[in-house]
């Protein structure tokens, strides 16, 4: 429970970020619990991170702001294990150093100033720069499907789920043991409580782009033909595998970058050892060649 000295603190924090909002940065404390914080991250241009919809939680301990906060991005980015607690100089792994003047908009800038850095710490991954574009393709898909669990349809898209949506057998995803436990299988619950608004646009454009719920693929229309070819469309359909979370689909979503973002050299890359010995056994064969057609002449 909040001391009323952190409750006053936070809520100041909530009404500067209202007055003064941060480019690519938003926050609010949960209707439930002013201790829990619920931000978006959105990528900034010129970045791997562009466009993307990074959603994440600030659980403040009770005696804030002398004790900094646990700090978890929910949405895979290639950048961060999804639902990890990050050790930062301004997280809770740090309390010493943390400085009781940092408000929460200060936080949430070091998190994206570290974000777009290559600095690596306990609860950080490594990917390359197609991957991490790979993840911010798919970032508002996972957000409000929770990874593709969501039983939500759109009609003419995932006309299979019609069916067993009617038939009411779907139960609109499982519950959430806690914030720090926001992984794929709740149905995109937990996003769609925190930020309404976002859903309802996130789901527009997954209906204008015709992306799958389940899976989070573009799927063609035959009659229409194939709709246009955006970076973000592009990206989606480069993706194949199933919808997973967590350090695993940052392994999965790596390999198929590897193979669909790389331009170029690709094939020879992969295969550079079996062109050597190509080239070595047609260099053999053709000095064997040269020479027996030297003795000949003689």
């Amino acid at each position: 429970m909040a001391t009323p000295q952190a409750t006053k603190r936070l809520q100041k924090d909530y009404q500067a970020i209202i007055k003064q909002p941060v480019p690519y940065i938003s926050a609010h404390p949960s209707e439930s619990n002013i201790l829990e914080w619920h931000y978006i991250l959105t990528g900034p241009p010129q970045t791997p991170y562009e466009g993307g919809q990074y959603w994440g939680t600030l659980q403040f301990p009770p005696d804030y702001p002398f004790a900094p906060p646990a700090i978890r991005m929910h949405t895979p980015s290639g950048r961060f294990q999804p639902s990890t607690r990050l050790c930062l100089s301004i997280s809770d792994f740090h309390p010493k150093s943390f400085n009781p003047a940092w408000g929460v908009s200060t936080i949430l800038v070091g998190l994206m100033s570290f974000m777009t850095s290559e600095e690596m710490t306990t609860g950080s991954v490594r990917a390359n720069e197609a991957e991490r574009r790979l993840f911010a393709a798919r970032t508002r898909w996972w957000n409000s499907t929770g990874g593709g669990s969501s039983n939500r349809i759109i009609p003419g898209v995932s006309p299979e789920q019609e069916a067993t949506a009617r038939s009411g057998s779907n139960n609109g995803g499982n519950g959430l043991a806690g914030i720090g436990a926001v992984k794929a299988g709740d149905g995109g619950a937990k996003f769609r409580k925190e930020f309404p608004e976002l859903d309802e646009q996130n789901w527009k454009w997954m209906t204008e782009k015709r992306i799958d719920p389940k899976t989070g693929y573009v799927v063609s229309s035959s009659a229409a033909g194939p709709g246009p070819c955006n970076s973000t469309a592009a990206a989606l359909r480069r993706r194949p595998g199933s919808s997973t979370s967590g350090l695993g689909a940052m392994v999965e979503g790596g390999q198929a970058a590897r193979q669909a973002g790389q331009v170029g050299g690709g094939w020879v890359a992969r295969n550079k050892w079996k062109i050597g010995l190509v080239v070595v056994f047609g260099y053999v064969i053709l000095a064997r060649l040269l020479g027996d057609g030297t003795t000949d002449s003689s």
